[in-house]
């Protein structure tokens, strides 16, 4: 039976991140599953569910669990942006065979407010109650946060395609020191399976620095591998190529 591969996108995007990577992994004999969060498969022109401001990464994580638990077999659980966290914890949970971060949101305990960091979420923090009302960043803070490096005919189109994100992760992940319901919490000592860190030289909304502190909270099993000339869309950018390349034979050399 192949290796199946569930593919989880990040804060603003939905299933469609992956429609570069699907394909990559599928012609390499992998089943993928590319799933969307709660309240991301909407028309990104409709007005966001009113539910997702106040939705918690425990409940993203909850969802997540049953549809991998509905699979033949344990997959592979690989995450992007926040869907790297959130792959963190479905680990913490006892979940997939082997765990792959890109260019990943950090749990609570690493501090990652760097001052790009600050400037790509401004606009939230700049809103009172944002915790608790669905967000999403301007075209020109997106491109600053997430496109700098993607071509600039293609911009528009990604940013046209996004969709509002809970108010609630974004304080969760980044005022966790506050947050007393510790959702973005992660008890590393229960993370066993094999997993492969990836961080961006070019980052600027999961910096290199802090990603590299993400792969050391796992030490005991993780492998970190920077690619220095790549921003934070790692599963989209020119050179995304590269990235799925070096992670097939990262789950190659795994036997997987």
């Amino acid at each position: 039976m192949s290796e199946t591969i569930f593919m989880i996108h990040g804060m603003w995007a939905g299933s469609w991140a992956f429609e570069k990577y699907v394909p990559f992994f599928e012609e390499r004999g992998y089943n993928c599953v590319a799933a969307d969060l709660l309240y991301h498969d909407v028309d990104p022109k409709a007005p966001p569910p009113p539910e997702l401001g106040t939705t918690g990464l425990e409940d993203y994580v909850d969802d997540l669990e049953a549809k991998i638990r509905k699979l033949p077999q344990p997959p592979i659980i690989m995450g992007h942006s926040m869907g790297g966290l959130l792959a963190q914890k479905l680990a913490a949970r006892g979940l997939g065979k082997a765990i792959v971060l890109l260019t990943p949101a950090s749990p609570a305990g690493i501090m990652a407010l760097r001052w790009s960091v600050i400037v790509s979420f401004q606009e939230a923090f700049r809103r009172w109650g944002f915790w608790r009302t669905p967000f999403l960043a301007s075209f020109d803070i997106m491109v600053y946060s997430v496109l700098h490096q993607t071509p600039v005919a293609d911009q528009k189109l990604y940013y046209d395609r996004m969709v509002h994100e809970s108010g609630r992760v974004i304080f969760e992940i980044g005022f966790w020191l506050v947050d007393t319901t510790n959702g973005a919490a992660v008890d590393e000592t229960k993370v066993t399976t094999p997993m492969l860190v990836v961080g961006a030289g070019q980052d600027r909304i999961t910096p290199a620095a802090v990603v590299r502190n993400v792969a050391t909270k796992y030490a005991h099993v993780s492998e970190y591998h920077e690619f220095s000339e790549m921003a934070h869309n790692v599963i989209g950018e020119p050179g995304w190529e590269k990235v799925a390349g070096y992670t097939h034979e990262w789950l190659k050399g795994k036997g997987l």
